[in-house]
């Protein structure tokens, strides 16, 4: 199996493994994967529970549309993120719920969403920026996206949710399903914890090498 397949397969299986945890429904949601000669994104309103690696859409590096079904509307997104950050080797978009319901109840600040609660939300996430709500697949936001590819890790878009790139597909859902978890615990406690302190998240930065 080349390349390409082993990424179509493993799109497939992040793909149905968020759908069946209810990290997405119905047609919401959205993955990529870059190529050497493009990449690889799921096509519009397709159920990440059910895709088939052979109809996801294959664009060329300049974003062209050229085999499997039509590519999702987020696709300008996903291009600025991969021309701008070479490290990126797959991007995430889901509808998460408790995310989701975070911007509707008020994020903790607009630099950060979250603050540090816990160290593997620092680790494998890092500090995740709000984007004000726009429609979806619109350019202005995918220009904002454009100018933090290589600041932060995600982003959470008000009332759509959150886009999450790492180095590989598997990277960015892992780090997804921390952030959604991360926000449930936040969401649900009535006596909102404390962040970490200054000193722990510093020294969580430095040993690991990540962004916050």
């Amino acid at each position: 199996m080349n390349n390409e397949n082993r990424l179509r397969e493993e799109i497939c299986w992040l793909g149905a493994s968020l759908f069946q945890r209810g990290y997405t429904v119905g047609s919401a949601g959205n993955i990529s994967a870059r190529l050497d000669d493009g990449w690889l994104i799921t096509p519009t309103d397709a159920c990440l529970g059910r895709l088939d690696p052979a109809k996801i859409a294959k664009v060329n590096s300049k974003g062209e549309w050229i085999s499997g079904d039509k590519p999702s509307k987020t696709l300008l997104l996903h291009r600025q993120i991969y021309d701008r950050n070479a490290s990126v080797n797959g991007v995430v978009h889901t509808h998460s719920t408790n995310l989701v319901n975070l911007t509707l109840q008020g994020v903790w600040s607009r630099p950060s969403i979250l603050p540090p609660l816990t160290p593997y939300q620092v680790m494998k996430v890092g500090r995740i920026p709000l984007i004000d709500y726009d429609r979806p697949g619109s350019d202005a936001v995918a220009a904002q996206i454009a100018e933090l590819a290589n600041q932060v890790n995600g982003v959470m878009l008000e009332r759509l949710g959150p886009v999450i790139w790492g180095k590989t597909v598997s990277s960015a859902c892992f780090a997804l399903e921390e952030l959604e978890e991360t926000a449930k615990l936040w969401m649900q406690s009535d006596k909102k914890p404390s962040p970490l302190p200054e000193s722990a998240v510093r020294e969580l930065s430095e040993v690991f090498s990540i962004k916050w």
